[in-house]
């Protein structure tokens, strides 16, 4: 059997792009700066002036899925990290923000084949999250760590064929035709 497990290495090669909800910066610049340190750290460039890490600054977590998605389809990106954060309220609206973000990043990657890193910290209030976000440590570098990973483990996978060496992903077009072929079918028998 083939074991397939992501290393830290040979990461020279690797690009990234990391999307940063605006919306309670005082702790997104925070995870973004952990996020940086970790990925420097590892032989990655971070520097937006170079050729492995973009940046992409959304207003809040809520587009933070959107934003990831698109990058992540246009294939020059081994991983993409999310960082936000939503802090709870005193209105319903945490659980609907943070419940979206979390689908719509989970649909992201799945989507795309591009390992899209939830690093959105979901908290009752500020002191957690600026905990989470440096106080006592920085989950920033946690998130980059996931992703630095998930591109090696990515790259050593097979490339998206499965054993005849047809390829499991379909378009848009092929997935309706497929759907109106099978509806086609039924509707004959």
């Amino acid at each position: 059997m083939t074991i397939f497990e992501g290393t830290f290495a040979q990461t020279d090669s690797l690009r990234f792009a990391i999307v940063v909800g605006r919306f309670n910066d005082l702790v997104t610049t925070r995870l973004l700066e952990a996020c940086q340190d970790c990925l420097k750290r590892h032989g990655i460039n971070p520097d937006p002036q170079g050729s492995q890490v973009d940046y992409a600054w959304v207003p809040g977590a809520f587009e933070l899925p959107m934003v990831a998605r698109r990058l992540a389809m246009t294939g020059r990106y081994d991983a993409v990290i999310c960082l936000g954060a939503v802090i709870k309220g005193q209105t319903p609206h945490f659980e609907h923000v943070s419940s979206e973000v979390s689908k719509g990043i989970a649909a992201a990657s799945f989507q795309t084949g591009v390992p899209v890193i939830f690093g959105v910290l979901t908290t009752d209030n500020m002191q957690q999250a600026l905990e989470r976000a440096g106080i006592k440590s920085n989950l920033g570098w946690e998130y980059a760590m996931s992703a630095i990973e998930m591109a090696s483990l990515m790259r050593q996978m097979p490339n998206g064929a499965d054993g005849n060496g047809f390829n499991n992903t379909l378009s848009a077009s092929s997935i309706s035709h497929h759907t109106l072929s099978a509806a086609h079918a039924e509707e004959h028998h």
